[in-house]
């Protein structure tokens, strides 16, 4: 695994995921004066490329920036399924919208994966997309009876989903699962890439390394020029605009992955999830999720994600983030015993709605902005549902789907799974009273991060390798909430709401807006 020079600039975290660490970065020029445009987007991920591409494909002018490089947030750390198999059941959808809004919902992510297969034929886009079948299989904290329940609800929903006696490519675990036909998966970053130059082809402007702030309905302020637009388009994972509406409604989540050597074609590609762990603290049911990526003539790479907990929370279940992959490695050798070196291991953020469904349209409360977060397990395929449905909201054309991603939709019907969450959003704040990591900067060894008490003042501190020392305000400049260290990717990590932070204090994920505030360390107090 490579390392980087500018870091923060090519992912939000330290450890590169196989897709960042195979690609050349993408950098295109900063923005160096004020501009106008008839669209501006905020984030070069899936979904912020989605909705630049569509645009301009329907005769707006689009300038598109992002704060680092093409792909470094989210997008770049995700496993790239495209599937319509969501990681919340069918049978939970139709309770909240509808069997007919379960339709829908199965609906618009088959025409996200058929969009994506399309745009990667008309642009000749070479990014290993392919066609596979995925399948759902029991945790064993399940029922039979609700892997019989799902199958009744997809079925439903339109899906042709069909029932198997056993799960094709594991072998260590027996029982039915649920076949998904006709998924598929692809490597982002060269699908990123290629959808880049198509927007560049099509007159689009892509600026890297380029901030948005103060963004309204007018525009936003960039690298200390303003952008000038008729309509704004937030796609930052958490929007830095809404500032508490929308994270009242969602909670992040972290979850983890590895890249594991498998010998050449010893498993058929496929996708596998299990159902989830139904006895977990955590109302997502923290669930694995499996695919196979070419790597080299000799192997090819087993992508293994699960072990997933709250943001800035892993210690609840005494799990710091650090041995999230010593678990995750144990389930996939026990399922998947061809496994043999591990040579990635990352992590990313997950922004869980409590309803299930992205939110993808315009702010609540703002007439020219438009919002795509929220995508659960799915952001492969929600981000491309963005591009379509947010291209279709700006052009006033009528799009079946925006009723089920309305940002202004009230989590009404799971009023016990919110009163929870909000307790436990409101929980954190208890960190001004509770102990911290250290006590002391001595206490801290170099090359780690901690959060240090004096008095009921909290400071992010990092030693490096060189044992130089590093103070911030720990407080997050979001809505308060002391920060976490997250001893895995090198980050301080938000509790409350997920703002994320690198060990030198830079803002690499929202909804903060700002870099953590530097505190001078030959102050008495630290002494």
């Amino acid at each position: 695994m490579q390392s980087h020079p500018n870091q923060a600039k090519i992912s939000s975290g330290e450890n590169l995921s196989y897709w960042v660490d195979s690609v050349k970065p993408m950098a295109f020029e900063k923005l160096n004066s004020n501009l106008e445009t008839e669209v501006l987007v905020i984030g070069g991920g899936i979904a912020g490329l989605s909705v630049a591409y569509n645009l301009l494909k329907n005769g707006k002018k689009v300038v598109l920036v992002e704060d680092g490089y093409i792909g470094s947030g989210e997008s770049g750390r995700t496993t790239a399924h495209l599937t319509a198999a969501l990681d919340d059941r069918y049978y939970h959808l139709e309770k909240i919208f509808g069997e007919d809004g379960a339709r829908l919902a199965a609906e618009s992510h088959t025409a996200a994966i058929d969009w994506i297969e399309r745009i990667c034929m008309e642009n000749r886009i070479d990014c290993n997309f392919r066609r596979v079948d995925g399948y759902l299989f029991l945790h064993p904290s399940d029922e039979l009876k609700n892997l019989d329940k799902e199958m009744e609800a997809t079925t439903r929903a339109g899906l042709e989903t069909t029932m198997l006696k056993e799960i094709p490519g594991i072998k260590a675990r027996s029982g039915p699962c649920i076949c998904f036909p006709k998924q598929g998966q692809f490597h982002i970053m060269k699908y990123l890439k290629g959808l880049a130059k198509a927007i560049t082809d099509l007159g689009g402007k892509i600026y890297t390394e380029t901030r948005a702030t103060d963004i309204k309905e007018d525009g936003a302020d960039c690298n200390g020029f303003h952008i000038t637009a008729e309509q704004v388009v937030v796609a930052t994972n958490s929007p830095e605009n809404n500032r508490v509406t929308m994270h009242s409604k969602q909670f992040p989540f972290r979850t983890y992955v590895i890249g594991a050597k498998i010998p050449k074609g010893s498993l058929k590609a496929a996708l596998w999830w299990d159902t989830g762990d139904l006895d977990s603290k955590w109302y997502t049911a923290p669930y694995h999720y499996i695919r196979i990526e070419d790597y080299d003539p000799e192997f090819d790479l087993l992508i293994s994600g699960g072990e997933d907990h709250k943001t800035g929370q892993a210690d609840t279940e005494d799990i710091p983030e650090e041995n999230r992959f010593a678990n995750l490695i144990n389930w996939t050798k026990e399922h998947f015993p061809m496994v043999q070196e591990v040579l990635y291991e990352w992590s990313g953020q997950v922004m869980e709605p409590l309803d299930y469904l992205a939110y993808i349209g315009k702010n609540p409360g703002s007439d020219n902005i438009y919002i795509a977060t929220g995508d659960s397990g799915n952001g492969m395929t929600h981000g491309t549902i963005a591009g379509l449905l947010i291209s279709d909201l700006i052009n006033k054309i009528d799009n079946p789907w925006e009723k089920i991603y309305s940002p202004k939709r009230l989590p009404l019907k799971v009023p016990g799974k919110y009163f929870k969450e909000a307790a436990n959003m409101a929980a954190q704040y208890a960190d001004y009273i509770t102990k911290a990591d250290i006590q002391e900067v001595e206490e801290l060894p170099a090359g780690e991060g901690a959060i240090l008490s004096k008095g009921l003042k909290r400071y992010a501190v990092y030693k490096s390798e060189h044992n130089d020392v590093h103070v911030f305000s720990a407080v997050c400049p979001h809505l308060g909430c002391v920060l976490q260290w997250n001893g895995s990717e090198k980050t301080f990590d938000c509790p409350c709401h997920g703002s994320r932070f690198t060990k030198e204090g830079e803002l690499v994920n929202g909804p903060a807006d700002r870099n953590l505030k530097e505190i001078e360390i030959h102050q008495e107090e630290f002494h």
